[in-house]
């Protein structure tokens, strides 16, 4: 069984940077996405970046909602069962709870999702 162990959040003031760490236990099969989503109360969770881990020899791609296009990235990394948000540039719109989450498939597919952390942008 695969479990997600998020870290990272935090009170961070606007214009600061704040890293999110997702790491993925268990056994992955590949192709899979890991991605960041985020959820404000009464609204619905929406996704904010994700990679594609399509094998483990080649680059994963990236994807990113255009609300955090140029601010937020996730590092090119050789671990697979790792998924990095770095945020630059924050701004108080972007306070959410972040939620990590792996999607496996088309050959082994299942869903899961981390626990969530806080992440509150302030003055």
């Amino acid at each position: 069984q695969v479990h997600l162990v998020e870290s990272g959040g935090g009170l961070v003031q606007p214009g600061g940077s704040l890293n999110l760490s997702c790491v993925a236990s268990g056994r992955l099969f590949t192709p899979y996405t890991m991605a960041w989503y985020r959820q404000i109360p009464g609204k619905q969770r929406e996704l904010v970046a994700s990679k594609l881990v399509a094998s483990l020899s080649t680059d994963d791609t990236t994807n990113y909602a255009d609300s955090v296009k140029g601010r937020f990235t996730i590092p090119r990394d050789n671990r697979k069962d790792t998924v990095v948000l770095r945020m630059n540039s924050l701004k108080p719109e972007d306070t959410a709870v972040y939620y990590c989450n792996l999607k496996s498939g088309p050959v082994i597919r299942f869903e899961v999702w981390g626990q969530g952390t806080q992440v509150t942008v302030s003055s």
